[in-house]
């Protein structure tokens, strides 16, 4: 967020609003995470059999377990994205261009 302070500062400038600046952030970083759950699942598959001789009663191919935990990794995300979310809602436009 840090990094981005002065993007979200001109963006409020220019007449964002304080709630639509959550949205940017909260979508980029799920953004990444469903790219990485992507290129996870197709290694999942691939490599599915692989972990079949360490898996007890579970098939390396199970939706239930792979829907399970893709769910379980975008709610992280999503949660880890929202205290970044709220600072950058929080940015001063005047103080970030106020910086140069």
């Amino acid at each position: 967020m840090s990094q981005r302070e002065r993007e979200f500062g001109v963006r409020i400038a220019l007449g964002a609003t304080a709630a639509e600046i959550p949205g940017i952030v909260v979508g980029d970083g799920m953004r990444l995470t469903v790219v990485g759950l992507v290129l996870g699942l197709a290694a999942a598959l691939a490599l599915g059999q692989l972990a079949s001789a360490i898996l007890y009663e579970v098939s390396p191919y199970d939706p239930v377990t792979l829907a399970g935990v893709m769910l379980l990794f975008l709610a992280v995300s999503a949660f880890a994205s929202l205290l970044p979310a709220v600072r950058a809602s929080g940015t001063d436009p005047a103080t970030v261009l106020r910086s140069e």
